[in-house]
């Protein structure tokens, strides 16, 4: 036990430092904006909200995919580190990934391995270049953290099959079970593995109907989430199949198969984005040999019972034929991250043949090992290196356009980055190479509008509304456009305009908050209070848990000589967050104003030893209230 807990200890410090720089990487704007970045159950955090938010995450789906208990545990990192420790974010992923590596090791001794192919297995699947993109990226925690549940339940599983189920077997297999789908929706095929674990360790090498019909709770779990994640799926528009049909879906999976296995030895060409082609090339149809070479090889090893090759096989296209993009979902047709768990199948395999030739050949058996530790080291540098292109988003699209720079995504999502830290240039560049392959996209024309935004010269203000008039006219009545051409007209001075603009967005869409956020901001410039406080209002019935907004909510309130209101809104805004010597400062005179004078002094006090002094005037006149 000890050699063992000695292998594996080396196992997991290799797997670490190959994944280590990716501790140095910032968020991305691949998914992560949707899933933590800017949604709002995540960044609306408080101390009073976080049962609320959690039963938000779990009854909402973020861009058609149900992962609610990914999404959670970012809600806990935004709880214990906020956003500006990404460190801790990617440590996690890392993490996570060491105990899916700590399983398989387990489970390959479980499964009749020696030590050395137990290491081999392990080692394969915890530094192999294509768990880059699940770890490496943070979205992608939903493969990490899944697989951590699914692995413990295939591990428990084994376990109890070797030594017979206890009641607390099943309860942690069923748990398990349980958060491996609310983690994400590919657990949905357990069930078939657990059907392989039958098989494997059947004294006949045969699927019987009574292992099946065991698994009918699995399976009713599996279809439960899975009909909920096609729903989810379907509402986002995400089971669209917007350029190809029919036999050629077919085609497109057959390719993804091959390249898939051929990943597994040879892992080439590793891109976050595998968009599809503008039409199928020969390797498509030429592909279709492994549609029919697998499943011939498949039922070939079922009868000749060989069945480590039918296990492992069989354990690799379970869990990787949902994903084969043969019904469409997505920008691309390939992914790194589909290999997550079913390369479990593959490694396995791998593994288990090295062994034993290892064995039979052991005259041999340095030659071997050399050859296998030179491939680990290869693996391990490109795994290195590969978690630095996710440094930052234009390392990461910089890296997909070496291979796809006739694809949209890449050069308007490197302009974005570009455009958010001020490279102008740079990306003005992008957003024009995004105008020339899409110019009827209205995206870019409403990016470069932005961007002309931050400048406050009345030509670059002038361009923005050029640009911002382009895409409302490809797009009519994309609210968000019309909201952003509100606002260029408004830094313009043209404020009648602005709200023309405005309500002709509240009537396409009541419900897009950043209306009465920008029309509120006109009507409060302009004094027009009773005005400004009905779209605060509706703002913050659309977003309540944003404590500024109650502190600007509080302050309009003294405006209109409403003190209580005043000092009930800033009340509100430090409940969310009671650390900012604001929110006290200005319920300070709201109480004053009610001539709560003990009550004022106490908010001023604590405003001060907050560090917020305003009004030094209105400070020494409370203090000194009688």
């Amino acid at each position: 036990m000890r050699k063992q807990n000695y292998y594996l200890l080396i196992i997991l410090l290799i797997t670490f430092f190959c994944f280590a720089p990716s501790l140095q990487n910032e968020f991305v704007n691949w998914d992560d904006e949707s899933n933590f970045v800017k949604n709002e159950l995540i960044t609306s955090l408080n101390k009073t909200n976080f049962w609320e938010n959690t039963k938000g995450i779990f009854s909402s789906d973020v861009i058609g995919n149900y992962n609610p208990l990914t999404i959670w545990t970012f809600l806990l990192e935004q709880k214990f580190f906020g956003q500006d420790k990404p460190m801790f974010w990617h440590l996690n992923n890392i993490i996570l990934h060491l105990v899916c590596t700590f399983f398989i090791f387990w489970i390959g001794l479980r499964l009749q391995l020696g030590l050395l192919g137990a290491s081999i297995f392990a080692l394969l699947f915890g530094i192999h270049p294509m768990r880059v993109e699940s770890v490496a990226w943070v979205t992608e925690r939903k493969d990490v953290l899944y697989g951590a549940f699914y692995l413990a339940a295939l591990f428990y599983y084994i376990k109890g099959k070797q030594e017979g189920f206890r009641k607390r077997d099943y309860l942690i297999i069923g748990i398990a079970f349980l958060l491996s789908l609310l983690s994400k929706i590919q657990a949905v095929v357990l069930p078939v593995s657990l059907i392989l674990v039958d098989y494997y360790f059947s004294k006949d090498s045969k699927i019987t109907m009574k292992s099946i019909i065991g698994k009918i709770p699995f399976f009713a779990g599996s279809l439960t989430i899975g009909l909920l994640g096609i729903h989810f799926l379907g509402q986002n528009g995400s089971l669209t199949q917007p350029i190809y049909f029919g036999i050629d879906r077919l085609f497109i999976g057959s390719l993804s198969l091959t390249t898939y296995f051929a990943k597994s030895i040879l892992p080439y060409k590793m891109s976050p984005l595998y968009p599809y082609p503008s039409s199928l090339d020969w390797t498509f149809y030429a592909s279709i040999v492994t549609f029919i070479i697998t499943p011939a090889l498949l039922l070939f090893a079922y009868i000749k019972k060989w069945r480590t090759i039918f296990f492992g096989l069989a354990f690799f296209i379970a869990n990787v034929i949902l994903l084969l993009q043969i019904v469409g979902a997505g920008q691309g047709f390939l992914a790194d991250r589909f290999t997550y768990i079913a390369y479990f199948g593959l490694f396995f395999l791998f593994a288990y043949f090295l062994e034993f030739v290892m064995k039979k050949f052991s005259g041999h058996k340095t030659l071997v090992l050399g050859l296998t530790g030179l491939a680990f080291f290869s693996y391990g540098y490109i795994t290195f290196q590969q978690n630095k292109i996710w440094r930052n988003s234009a390392t990461l699209f910089s890296h997909v356009l070496k291979y796809y720079n006739k694809t949209a995504t890449p050069w308007r999502n490197r302009g974005n980055y570009f455009r958010d830290i001020g490279e102008t240039q740079k990306a003005l560049y992008d957003y024009s190479q995004v105008v020339k392959l899409n110019p009827d996209d209205p995206n870019p024309y409403n990016s470069i509008a932005k961007l002309y935004f931050n400048f406050n010269h009345p030509d670059s203000l002038k361009k923005a509304l050029f640009n911002c008039n382009k895409a409302i006219e490809l797009k009519p009545d994309d609210v968000e456009y019309l909201v952003n051409r509100g606002v260029i007209y408004a830094k313009l001075g043209d404020f009648d305009t602005a709200l023309l603009s405005f309500a002709r967005a509240e009537k396409i869409d009541p419900g897009y908050a950043n209306i009465y956020l920008n029309r509120y901001l006109i009507y409060s410039q302009s004094e027009q209070w009773h005005k400004a406080l009905g779209d605060m209002n509706k703002y913050l019935n659309l977003n309540p848990n944003y404590p500024d907004m109650w502190y600007e909510k509080g302050r309009l309130h003294e405006a209109l000589s409403q003190p209580q209101e005043c000092v009930n809104a800033c009340s509100k805004a430090i409940s969310i967050n009671p650390k900012k010597g604001l929110y006290y400062f200005e319920r300070a005179k709201g109480y004053y104003l009610l001539k709560n004078y003990t009550r004022a002094k106490s908010d001023m006090q604590q405003s001060l030893r907050l560090d917020y002094e305003g009004d030094q005037n209105v400070t020494h006149l409370i203090l000194n209230a009688q």
